[in-house]
């Protein structure tokens, strides 16, 4: 009769398979970034078990690939960025005729001819306004969020659950992620988003340096914190994003290796962001509004629920997905793009 193999030996086999690195996407800022679990190794714990453990040298090199990725990302879509910022604001609305919205291409096409008089009227320059704080800050978020999720996930893993994943995993790990990223990049993005609104006012701000010394002088250090508990409701975002993406991703798994494998975590990329996009997209418009300079002297934008009061009383609810179609165009080919560069140069330092 033959012996079985010791189920200690299944584990520690099962284990391997799952330390190879599997993408899984972030929210970031905006985000649509893709993570890979951390590369793992083999330990037993007191009991003798065997689980899955990180390795700090091999993580850092999320971080790198994480930075890289949103970098390129930042890059390439940054004039659909700048459009979406002032579709969201109503500094730049006055300026704007108004149209009926009820055809949903309309909103595409309003984005395509806001590029246009962007281009026209102000340049090329005006495209990529606040790209400097973006990548500034999308640099670090991308690193920071990729870090914390791939590592949170693998100690959370160990700690709670036997080593094993599950969507509790997931969706705490993908909590933690945001909840640190956002705490630790909101000056920035604070920065970005006046930067690119300072269009509108009577004397625009000539680089980043000249917009972070007016609001320190003019708000203390308060004002960097600007929109905080609106980032900390887009953490939702994130989560959906991940848990998501989590499930779609095994249906590249029979193809690995392959150009299906591929264009299937493409698409399941860009799908988990849009859907996560579509159902928290509200807290950027807020996040945007409570960023706004004084107008006059006055702020007119106080707090997370004044803010959504206020905006629904003068404009509507609808106002609540004003310039969604600029971050749709702009987060779906930035998780792509973020994704490929990621995954390239994860596998290159692996190899």
């Amino acid at each position: 009769m033959q012996a079985k193999i010791p189920v200690e030996h299944e584990k520690i086999d099962l284990i391997r398979q799952r330390t190879r690195s599997v993408p899984v996407t972030d929210g970031g800022e905006d985000g649509a970034a893709v993570v890979a679990a951390p590369v793992v190794g083999i330990q037993q714990d007191a009991k003798g078990k065997a689980r899955a453990s990180w390795i700090p040298a091999q993580s850092s090199l999320h971080f790198i690939a994480g930075g890289l990725g949103g970098m390129c990302g930042g890059i390439v879509t940054a004039p659909f960025d700048v459009v979406k910022t002032r579709l969201q604001s109503d500094m730049f609305k006055a300026a704007a005729p108004t149209r009926p919205t009820t055809n949903l291409f309309y909103h595409f096409v309003e984005t395509g001819h806001i590029l246009r008089d962007i281009f026209r009227n102000e340049g090329v320059p005006a495209l990529f306004k606040g790209l400097g704080p973006t990548l500034v800050g999308v640099i670090p978020a991308r690193s920071i969020n990729f870090f914390t999720y791939g590592n949170g996930k693998q100690v959370i893993a160990n700690t709670f659950n036997e080593g094993k994943e599950n969507p509790m995993v997931h969706l705490s790990a993908a909590a933690l992620a945001g909840i640190v990223t956002g705490s630790c990049t909101n000056p920035i993005w604070v920065v970005k988003t006046r930067m690119q609104l300072s269009a509108a006012q009577s004397q625009p701000f000539t680089s980043a340096w000249s917009c972070i010394t007016h609001i320190a002088r003019n708000e203390g250090i308060r004002g960097f914190y600007k929109g905080l508990s609106a980032s900390y409701l887009g953490v939702s975002e994130g989560v959906i994003q991940w848990t998501l993406y989590e499930r779609l991703k095994r249906l590249t798994k029979r193809a690995e290796g392959g150009p299906l494998e591929w264009a299937g975590m493409l698409g399941a990329a860009g799908g988990a962001k849009m859907v996560a996009s579509l159902i928290t997209y509200p807290h950027e418009v807020i996040r945007t509004r409570l960023r706004q300079p004084k107008v006059n002297g006055v702020l007119k934008y106080t707090g997370l629920m004044q803010t959504l009061r206020l905006v629904i009383a003068e404009e509507g609810a609808r106002s609540l997905y004003g310039g969604l179609s600029a971050h749709l165009l702009r987060v779906i080919p930035n998780a792509a793009v973020m994704y490929g560069v990621y995954e390239a140069a994860l596998r290159m330092g692996n190899n």
